[in-house]
């Protein structure tokens, strides 16, 4: 890294630092409040190989100058001192612009002002809007008054910015500086790296200033500008101190060339996960600097439009039902079976929806299948989505006629192809960064014990324990993880189950019974499909589907010893 001096048209002198080939494409990248441009560290050695990365400390911060009062850091100098730099580092080539924070607010203005429109190639703003935008957005309350009010909670410290003396001497404080450092943790991935950005007192104190001479001055009299430069927009989920909705929504009307991408994380993502960030930034730098936009998808709606979605044993039955309403809700398919010629089938009537479908031979017991599966997938198509972690068996017969054997094939298809599915799928979600959802079919089994399923309800009961352990783990990560607790389906599964300690005459008698009442119940895969796609769209936990299923689940959570006469039931013989 080499660091030179930029003179700002007031004569205030500015660290600028470079790292990379000085012939390779430009990113520059501005900090925010109350870093310097340290907090980039991360992103810059993600991107230099490629790069040419220019940072440099705002006035106030770092080895820059620190000039007093606040007229010092109106919007206006902040703008110059932007161009300040470009003529210095980059005087005849546009540059990437990517910022953070207070970096990004202070880049808007150079964004939509017409003298940089052939400096600036293409802006990544990541936790910071245009004030501009941000206030006619607000303005506009009355269209989203919750997620305005929510905002102006989460902004409460601005106006604390506003008081005179208070808030310096509040950032000299051990409380103060310990309660950053945990605000700072908030929403941080499991991936993400164990660094405080270096922060020096100076930094939080100058800072402050940005806020009494810009922040009330926008947000109260906005005047947002359009721009036609290329702008991506990347919102942490968790995000304690701007709202992905504000920070997605306020740019449209003004951004005709928009592109948002959501990420997990808090605020301090671009130091928590920088090799995220770097993967967003660097595909849309690439995009522009080859000029291939992104390929236009057509024009679908519902509640997964363009999203990728795995489903396992979707060559029939519940699986293939879920993947037509999927696809109805826009999203492609990847349909994984045992069974080809059923595989193939479920995909040509997904492809009639007009979306994309892929069919993949899959045994959900095999690990080393999953591991080729997943790898597939991903270097294929993408990472998926979502994954719908559906196919099973039943089995049926008393736990003292059930053989080893036919627990490992219980657990192996059930319960181990569940765990597969979590744990490569949930890995390559948390390692893009860009959330997803995690869907498991399990059963109203699951907390129905019954004399006569003992192996097929265990099996279900652990995929139900799993979910709730998964989703309290991915849950910082943006993974949205429900269970899904079927009632009786009128579904393949009962032609197929294994019923032990039987012949095969009994066995006939059996499925032919069970075919029979499921058929007289009359619950459909299409019903359920339906009831678990919005549940999957909702985040919900678990969805207890059907009347049976709810009833069940009550009589297990408020009637237990209810349930346990229910158990001795022989429900062969109803």
């Amino acid at each position: 890294m080499t660091t030179m001096y930029v003179h700002a048209t007031d004569g205030i002198r500015i660290a600028v630092y470079e790292t990379g080939e000085s012939d390779a494409t430009t990113v520059l990248a501005v900090h925010g409040y109350p870093d310097n441009h340290t907090v980039w560290d991360g992103v810059v050695d993600e991107l230099a190989g490629r790069y040419r990365v220019i940072t440099y400390d705002v006035r106030g911060a770092g080895d820059s100058d620190k000039p007093p009062g606040r007229n010092a850091y109106r919007m206006n100098q902040l703008v110059d001192d932007l161009g300040s730099v470009l003529d210095a580092v980059s005087p005849e080539r546009p540059v990437h612009l990517l910022a953070h924070d207070w970096g990004s607010i202070q880049s808007w203005p150079a964004v939509t002002d017409p003298r940089f429109a052939d400096r600036i190639a293409s802006f990544t703003s990541v936790s910071g809007p245009s004030l501009d935008h941000a206030g006619a957005w607000m303005r506009a309350g009355h269209k989203h008054p919750v997620a305005t009010v929510k905002q102006l909670l989460d902004s409460y410290y601005i106006m604390l910015f506003q008081l005179p003396v208070l808030p310096e001497k509040l950032m000299r404080t051990a409380r103060i500086n310990a309660l950053m450092t945990q605000t700072g943790k908030i929403g941080r991935s499991i991936r993400a790296r164990d660094n405080e950005p270096d922060r020096s007192e100076a930094d939080k104190v100058n800072g402050i200033q940005l806020y009494r001479a810009n922040m009330l001055s926008r947000l109260s009299r906005p005047a947002p500008q359009s721009t036609q430069i290329p702008v991506q927009v990347i919102a942490p989920c968790s995000d304690i101190f701007v709202s992905t909705e504000l920070q997605t929504s306020a740019p449209k009307p003004y951004v005709p060339n928009l592109t948002v991408q959501s990420v997990a994380g808090g605020h301090w993502v671009v130091s928590d996960r920088p090799e995220v960030i770097a993967r967003l930034a660097d595909r849309f730098i690439q995009q522009i600097e080859t000029g291939a936009a992104p390929v236009s998808a057509p024009i679908r709606s519902g509640k997964f439009v363009n999203q990728l979605v795995v489903i396992t044993g979707a060559g029939r039955g519940i699986g293939r039902a879920c993947a037509l309403e999927f696809a109805r809700e826009g999203a492609d398919v990847i349909v994984a079976d045992i069974n080809d010629v059923a595989a193939k089938q479920t995909v040509e009537l997904v492809q009639g929806l007009g979306v994309q479908a892929y069919a993949y031979h899959l045994d959900v017991s095999d690990a080393d299948a999953w591991t080729d599966f997943a790898d597939a997938v991903r270097s294929e198509h993408a990472v998926p989505d979502v994954i719908v972690n559906n196919a099973g068996i039943g089995m049926g017969g008393p736990f003292l006629a059930t053989t080893v054997a036919d627990w490992e094939n219980v657990l192996g298809v059930n319960l181990w192809g569940v765990i597969h599915g979590c744990r490569l799928f949930g890995e390559q979600m948390v390692t893009r960064g860009q959330g997803g959802t995690v869907v498991n079919i399990a059963s109203a089994a699951a907390y129905t014990p019954s004399r006569i399923y003992p192996a097929y309800a265990t099996s279900k009961a652990a995929v139900l324990m799993l979910t709730d352990c998964l989703r309290a783990e991915l849950e910082r990560e943006g993974i949205g993880v429900t269970a899904i607790c079927p009632g009786f389906v009128d579904s393949d599964i009962s032609k197929t189950t294994v019923h032990v300690g039987v012949d095969d005459v009994q066995q006939d008698k059996l499925r032919t019974h069970a075919v029979a009442s499921y058929g007289r119940r009359g619950y459909t895969p299409e019903r359920l499909a339906r009831h678990a796609v919005r549940a999957a769209a909702r985040n919900t936990p678990l969805a207890a589907i059907s009347a049976e299923s709810k009833f069940f689940r009550a009589v297990t959570r408020f009637a237990p010893s209810l349930g346990r006469r229910l158990a001795k039931l022989d429900l062969n013989k109803i």
